[in-house]
């Protein structure tokens, strides 16, 4: 699936073999919990994120849409607090670890900026992105983010990122595959520039 595949376009080759077995869990009788669990391990570990499980299964049951963003987005949430804890009492054992084999130490500190400048609702951003999630929920433990803010951050955008996929799939079936090949890059700049608006408004009012 072309969609799916630009989501991890970024990945070493050698990730290849466990991209294809997370696929194969679409078929699974238990194909639910597959997608629970793929999006915890990615908001804390895991390098495949959970939009490829989630989109296959959509378009092989559009009817189960809805249900499956649920699914995926209470996983990467509790995901998320995992990560958050990570960061919090075991960064400098496990955190740093974690980011160094993804090749994101560098951009800690940038990530570091963000919270610095937009508290928790960084997170928000990322959350709803293709920037390694893990990244930014390991990083708000060690910044001791408001841990509170940043749970209704990622749940905020990670269910608004599912549910796109989900609602989108459901609304258009398998037609809006050729849409989701030639303009994902471009819908996740939009979305994410929407986002950012208004988490920018919420925070100028607040």
């Amino acid at each position: 699936m072309e969609a799916v595949k630009i989501a991890v376009s970024w990945f070493p080759r050698q990730l290849r073999k466990l991209y294809d077995w997370v696929l194969s869990w679409a078929d699974h009788p238990h194909a639910g919990l597959a997608l629970w669990l793929l999006a915890f391990a990615e908001a804390s570990f895991f390098p495949i994120p959970p939009d490829v499980l989630l989109i296959a299964l959509c378009l092989s049951k559009p009817k189960r849409s809805f249900k499956w963003a649920l699914i995926c987005s209470i996983g990467s949430v509790v995901g998320g607090m995992a990560g958050y804890f990570l960061g919090y009492q075991f960064m400098t054992s496990i955190g740093e670890h974690i980011l160094a084999f993804y090749h994101l130490t560098d951009k800690y500190l940038i990530v570091q900026h963000l919270y610095q400048k937009y508290d928790a609702w960084a997170v928000a951003v990322a959350g709803f992105t293709p920037i390694p999630y893990k990244l930014f929920t390991i990083a708000a433990g060690a910044f001791k983010i408001s841990f509170i803010t940043f749970v209704i951050a990622s749940a905020i955008s990670r269910s608004a990122r599912f549910f796109l996929v989900a609602g989108t799939i459901y609304l258009f079936g398998p037609s809006v595959k050729e849409f989701l090949d030639k303009y994902f890059n471009l819908c996740t700049i939009v979305f994410t520039v929407l986002l950012i608006g208004g988490f920018l408004i919420i925070k100028w009012l607040m």
